[in-house]
């Protein structure tokens, strides 16, 4: 369905900026045009009678509000549903990022009960399922948090200590 949408307003934004820009372009031309029928007598640019001129301007006058009236409605409702899709995925990857934190969460507490207030970074990163990196840093955040002390082994592994 997502695919579906993104088709949909790509094409909408296209279609609105043809239509857009025929309408640029047929304004542009009935400037000159109309600069060709108010030409001084002597001057006789175009070899082409006035009444013609007359109809090319009224022409380009149709092509200019027809490209706004069918441009700028596709154009907005493209943009709508770019924007809307944008949105959506916004809110889908906050949802997400919300519920690791929560099982991040989880997952620590559950382990400082179960171990009494010790936790290793490879234990927390195991059970969690991140890289060491990310479990030390996150693991580094709640000693901070919660005044934790740390010990240093010989191997150069950190454990935590939580008061419970």
């Amino acid at each position: 369905m997502k695919t579906a949408e993104k088709f949909a307003a790509g094409w909408l934004l296209i279609l609105g900026f043809i239509f857009l820009s025929l309408s640029i372009s047929a304004k542009l031309e009935k400037g000159v045009f109309e600069k060709a029928l108010n030409r001084t007598p002597d001057r006789f640019e175009f070899g082409v009678p006035d009444d013609e001129l007359i109809d090319a301007i009224e022409e380009k006058n149709n092509q200019f509000v027809g490209g706004l009236a069918f441009g700028l409605p596709t154009s907005i409702l493209g943009g709508w549903l770019a924007l809307s899709l944008y949105r959506d995925k916004r809110q889908q990857r906050n949802a997400l990022n919300q519920k690791i934190n929560e099982q991040l969460q989880s997952t620590f507490y559950r382990m400082v009960l179960e171990n009494e207030g010790r936790i290793t970074v490879l234990k927390f990163a195991m059970h969690s399922q991140l890289p060491p990196a990310t479990a030390r840093e996150y693991l580094d955040q709640k000693a901070k948090e919660f005044n934790a002390d740390f010990n240093v082994n010989e191997d150069g592994g950190i454990s935590y200590y939580f008061d419970v």
